[in-house]
Protein backbone atom coordinates (compact mmCIF):
# COMPACT_ATOMS: atom_id res chain seq x y z
CA UNK A 1 0.00 0.00 0.00
CA UNK A 2 1.37 3.87 -1.28
CA UNK A 3 1.14 6.33 1.17
CA UNK A 4 -1.17 9.35 0.36
CA UNK A 5 2.57 11.21 -0.10
CA UNK A 6 3.53 8.36 -2.95
CA UNK A 7 -0.08 8.82 -4.03
CA UNK A 8 -0.45 12.14 -4.60
CA UNK A 9 2.73 12.19 -6.06
CA UNK A 10 1.96 10.01 -8.74
CA UNK A 11 -0.75 11.62 -9.71
CA UNK A 12 1.04 15.32 -9.94
CA UNK A 13 3.81 13.07 -11.75
CA UNK A 14 1.09 11.92 -14.39
CA UNK A 15 -0.27 15.60 -14.90
CA UNK A 16 3.54 16.92 -14.93
CA UNK A 17 3.28 16.35 -19.46
CA UNK A 18 2.02 18.91 -21.50
CA UNK A 19 -0.16 16.43 -23.42
CA UNK A 20 -1.81 14.84 -20.34
CA UNK A 21 -2.49 17.75 -19.04
CA UNK A 22 -3.98 18.94 -22.30
CA UNK A 23 -5.78 15.74 -22.48
CA UNK A 24 -7.12 15.91 -18.84
CA UNK A 25 -8.79 19.11 -19.44
CA UNK A 26 -10.45 18.21 -22.35
CA UNK A 27 -11.91 14.64 -20.90
CA UNK A 28 -12.78 17.01 -17.84
CA UNK A 29 -15.15 19.30 -20.67
CA UNK A 30 -16.66 16.62 -21.34
CA UNK A 31 -18.47 15.01 -18.35
CA UNK A 32 -19.45 12.10 -16.29
CA UNK A 33 -20.23 10.21 -19.37
CA UNK A 34 -16.60 10.28 -20.54
CA UNK A 35 -15.11 11.02 -24.02
CA UNK A 36 -13.99 8.40 -26.54
CA UNK A 37 -10.36 7.48 -27.21
CA UNK A 38 -11.72 8.76 -31.38
CA UNK A 39 -12.20 12.11 -29.48
CA UNK A 40 -9.42 12.32 -27.31
CA UNK A 41 -7.20 11.50 -30.18
CA UNK A 42 -8.27 14.25 -32.80
CA UNK A 43 -8.20 16.57 -29.96
CA UNK A 44 -4.98 16.25 -29.00
CA UNK A 45 -3.74 14.90 -33.11
CA UNK A 46 -0.94 11.63 -31.36
CA UNK A 47 -0.76 8.34 -32.94
CA UNK A 48 -3.42 5.65 -31.51
CA UNK A 49 0.02 3.85 -29.76
CA UNK A 50 1.04 7.32 -28.34
CA UNK A 51 -2.40 8.56 -26.93
CA UNK A 52 -2.32 4.52 -25.39
CA UNK A 53 0.16 5.26 -23.41
CA UNK A 54 -0.79 8.91 -21.80
CA UNK A 55 -4.24 7.24 -21.46
CA UNK A 56 -2.96 4.27 -19.66
CA UNK A 57 -0.57 6.82 -17.41
CA UNK A 58 -3.75 8.71 -16.28
CA UNK A 59 -5.83 5.41 -15.48
CA UNK A 60 -2.88 3.83 -13.65
CA UNK A 61 -2.84 7.31 -11.69
CA UNK A 62 -6.17 7.20 -10.73
CA UNK A 63 -7.35 10.23 -12.62
CA UNK A 64 -9.27 8.67 -15.22
CA UNK A 65 -11.80 5.82 -15.25
CA UNK A 66 -12.38 3.63 -18.34
CA UNK A 67 -15.26 1.75 -19.95
CA UNK A 68 -15.61 -0.05 -23.30
CA UNK A 69 -18.42 -0.13 -25.22
CA UNK A 70 -18.76 -2.29 -27.98
CA UNK A 71 -14.74 -1.22 -29.89
CA UNK A 72 -15.33 1.95 -29.01
CA UNK A 73 -13.46 3.55 -25.24
CA UNK A 74 -14.45 6.05 -23.19
CA UNK A 75 -12.29 7.63 -20.71
CA UNK A 76 -14.19 10.12 -17.87
CA UNK A 77 -12.28 11.93 -15.08
CA UNK A 78 -12.72 10.59 -11.68
CA UNK A 79 -13.76 13.65 -10.24
CA UNK A 80 -13.33 12.55 -6.77
CA UNK A 81 -9.73 12.12 -6.80
CA UNK A 82 -9.14 14.78 -8.31
CA UNK A 83 -10.86 16.72 -5.57
CA UNK A 84 -8.94 14.82 -3.02
CA UNK A 85 -5.54 15.82 -5.38
CA UNK A 86 -6.43 19.63 -4.88
CA UNK A 87 -7.88 19.24 -1.39
CA UNK A 88 -4.27 17.97 -0.52
CA UNK A 89 -2.45 20.65 -2.41
CA UNK A 90 -4.39 23.30 -0.39
CA UNK A 91 -5.01 21.47 3.16
CA UNK A 92 -1.96 23.44 4.67
CA UNK A 93 -2.70 26.71 3.28
CA UNK A 94 -1.04 29.40 6.02
CA UNK A 95 -0.80 26.73 8.80
CA UNK A 96 2.77 28.14 9.23
CA UNK A 97 1.03 31.67 10.35
CA UNK A 98 1.17 33.11 6.89
CA UNK A 99 -1.52 35.96 6.06
CA UNK A 100 -2.56 37.75 3.16
CA UNK A 101 -5.66 35.92 2.07
CA UNK A 102 -3.58 32.72 0.66
CA UNK A 103 -6.33 30.51 1.31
Amino acid sequence: MTSKLDRHAQQLSALGHPVRLQILRFVVQGGEGGTSAGEIQAHVDLPPSTLSHHLKRLVEAGLFTTRLEGTFHYYAADYAALRVLTDYVWEDCCKRGGKGGCC
